[in-house]
């Protein structure tokens, strides 16, 4: 990338009027200089079957293109239009729930022949009015895939095949993998193979999560090869990841293996929403950008963010500005808003874009002018921003679907405390401390590429990845493990010698009980913090090697002998594991020690929340270093490193020197 991207959602076919040209004037004004058309609106495009419309997107390729401004094309096969319902009724996915209703976007068999057909044609149409235009800058595939719950008899026939391939058509070997046996669940025949969506069994239900997410990469993977067929060299082809949504972005997609996707792709690209006003934290700016710059171990696209959003995220003053480059300070070559303006009608009436219902200039519109003339003056100090981390979080889609199956914990509200719960706990707290992390899957082979590994409740993980764990350790590589780690193999069963299975070499214990705490409290004389409440889940370890150091126990007086937070010494390494869920404020301690035993120096020492620090290497060779100040209070901070330049105001800045963040601000220094 030459410049860095500030764009937003465009659709034409939404405007109650025609605006275009003003639209055009208003985004120059801001210097936005990238829009994303196209991917909403196939109903638009083709009214009826083989009936093919493009007047929108050509009256806004050439409105852009005489403007100077980029466009992205999206493929529009995300949600569907009417006519094909009514001749292909099964287009619609059937889910646990029963068959589709027509309605809402993503409600459709990704795998469904008739459906591949019609987007095909609307794609291969689309490409070949657009690919060729100098505006035209790269591709985006359909909108936030995933498998939609899809469960039909296709879908089914489908995974019965997967199964015979894996097991090579020995259902001996299914059936004892994933324990049929039990309440004569066993399969006999590959005929007599039951509807997956009444499976009680773990094991065959989270397999079949697992092949419904292949299905996605599949699907990206074929638009993908369409798309470049018609793509020149110098146009990308990326997509918008989604996360789990609890009201925001939150966590690691269930329908999605974002890794494996992510190969359909020459650029990784995510959609990005989080609380705002008193609630901005940056955490979920910061979580969504480390793993989809993790992907493809480069700079990636924030295609999504709010501009406004709900009600309740209105913006602060300065809040959208902090947010944009927050952004930038974990890699983001782009950073687009969903959308322009706010919507008259339908589903996302109340979603507010960038302009609000009356389409005047705002104080959200007016920070965005800034946001535009700061990314234009700055750009090059700031674009395709390098970063590589001392620590690495493994995360894992397989050890997710099966802690859905098996929650953690079910407490009394109906809650549940789940994988993404654990994975949360642990980056929330990394960075607030200010450590930076890369993101590991399980067949990532660059273990050795870091000091410090962490696996958030590694629950499934089979033997092969267990012993390249261990090799880490032995070597000299410093481990974390959190309670339910290495407890099931690849196929969600059980592993029947010691927990946690081959790790317990490294770690030097292992646990035979586990249960909820209740109003229970650590014994420590390692840790001074004096939030010492257990909560949610612990495990009761028991120490089996002399060289294992007992950090922490239980002030319990039937479970005082059980450790709780251990350290031990294997090979060239260390392993500690965390066999609780602790308080946030001894999380962190906990942290800040195990990172000086790897020695990642000054953990103890750093800044912590509401100013976070990010950092990398430009593209001049100097190191960049963000302070973001995530609070309604001006924020004091002393300077440390090799003398550098605050970019905002071109200053000197030197060691030993304070520097001061005002509320919801930021500091850049280049050095």
């Amino acid at each position: 990338m030459d410049k860095l991207l500030y764009g937003v959602a465009y659709y034409d076919e939404y405007m109650p009027y025609d605006r275009l040209a003003e639209d055009v004037k208003m985004m120059k004004a801001a210097n936005i200089n990238v829009v994303r058309i196209a991917e909403s609106t196939w109903s638009t495009h083709e009214p009826q079957e083989g009936v093919f419309d493009f007047r929108h997107v050509t009256r806004v390729l050439d409105a852009m293109e005489e403007a100077g401004i980029s466009v992205i094309v999206g493929t529009p096969t995300y949600a569907i239009p009417t006519w094909m319902v009514k001749a292909h009724p099964d287009i619609l996915a059937t889910t646990k729930q029963g068959p589709g209703i027509y309605g809402a976007r993503q409600i459709m068999d990704i795998t469904h022949p008739a459906y591949l057909f019609y987007a095909e044609r609307i794609i291969r149409k689309l490409m070949e009015v657009t690919a060729h235009r100098k505006c035209v800058i790269g591709f985006q595939l359909d909108n936030e895939t995933k498998y939609y719950d899809t469960a039909g008899g296709h879908v089914q026939e489908r995974f019965v095949k997967y199964l015979r391939e894996k097991f090579h058509d020995d259902l001996d070997a299914m059936n004892r993998a994933f324990g049929l046996d039990y309440w004569s669940n066993r399969i006999n025949a590959w005929e007599d193979f039951p509807d997956v969506r009444g499976t009680i069994n773990g094991s065959l239900g989270a397999e079949f999560e697992k092949f419904r997410r292949t299905l996605v990469d599949e699907f990206l993977m074929w638009q993908s090869g369409i798309v470049k067929e018609y793509a020149r060299e110098d146009q990308f082809i990326t997509h918008n990841f989604d996360f789990e949504w609890k009201g925001y972005s939150y966590g690691v997609q269930p329908m999605v293996d974002h890794v494996h996707a992510a190969r359909a792709l020459t650029v990784a690209g995510c959609d990005i929403y989080h609380p705002t006003q008193d609630y901005l934290t940056g955490t979920e700016i910061a979580f969504g950008g480390d793993l989809t710059r993790s992907l493809k171990k480069d700079n990636y696209f924030v295609l999504e963010t709010e501009a406004q959003g709900f009600p309740q995220w209105t913006p602060y003053d300065g809040q959208l500005r902090l947010q944009a480059f927050s952004h930038l300070a974990s890699g983001a070559n782009m950073v687009e808003y969903w959308h322009w303006h706010s919507i008259h009608n339908s589903f996302e009436t109340y979603w507010k874009g960038l302009l609000s219902h009356d389409f005047k200039e705002n104080e959200t519109y007016r920070a965005a002018k800034q946001i535009g003339l700061e990314f234009a003056g700055l750009g090059p100090h700031l674009i395709n921003l390098k970063k590589h981390n001392r620590v690495a979080l493994l995360l894992s889609n397989e050890s997710l679907t099966a802690l859905d199956w098996f929650p953690i914990r079910e407490n009394e509200d109906g809650s549940k405390f789940r994988y993404n719960d654990v994975v949360r706990y642990i980056y929330d707290a990394l960075y607030e401390i200010n450590v930076e992390c890369d993101i590991l899957w399980p067949e990532s082979e660059e273990l050795s590429d870091y000091d410090l590994l962490i696996l958030p409740a590694l629950y499934t993980a089979d033997e092969k990845l267990l012993l390249r764990i261990a090799d880490y350790v032995e070597q000299g590589g410093h481990l974390l493990a959190t309670f339910k780690t290495a407890f099931t193999d690849e196929n969600v069963k059980v592993y029947s010698d010691v927990q946690p299975h081959i790790l317990n070499r490294c770690f030097g214990v292992s646990y035979s009980h586990f249960t909820y705490p209740n109003h229970l409290q650590l014994a420590t004389d390692h840790y001074f913090c004096g939030e010492k409440e257990v909560r949610g889940f612990l495990e009761l370890l028991n120490v089996e090697q002399n060289s294992v150091q007992v950090l922490a126990t239980y002030d319990h007086p039937s479970w005082g002998r059980f450790a709780a937070v251990t350290r031990n010494t294997c090979g060239k390494g260390t392993a500690t594991y965390l066999g609780c869920q602790t308080t946030k404020a001894m999380l962190k301690e906990i942290l800040r020690d195990t990172l000086n035993d790897a020695g990642i120096a000054d953990a103890a020492g750093r800044p912590e929340f509401p100013v976070i620090i990010r950092t990398g290497i430009n593209q001049f060779g100097k190191e960049i270093v963000y302070y973001l100040n995530y609070s309604p209070k001006e924020q004091i901070v002393t300077y440390q490193g090799i003398d550098g330049v605050e970019l905002f105001g071109d200053t000197p800045v030197k060691e030993g020197e304070t520097v001061h963040i005002p509320a919801w601000d930021l500091k850049i220094i280049e050095r």
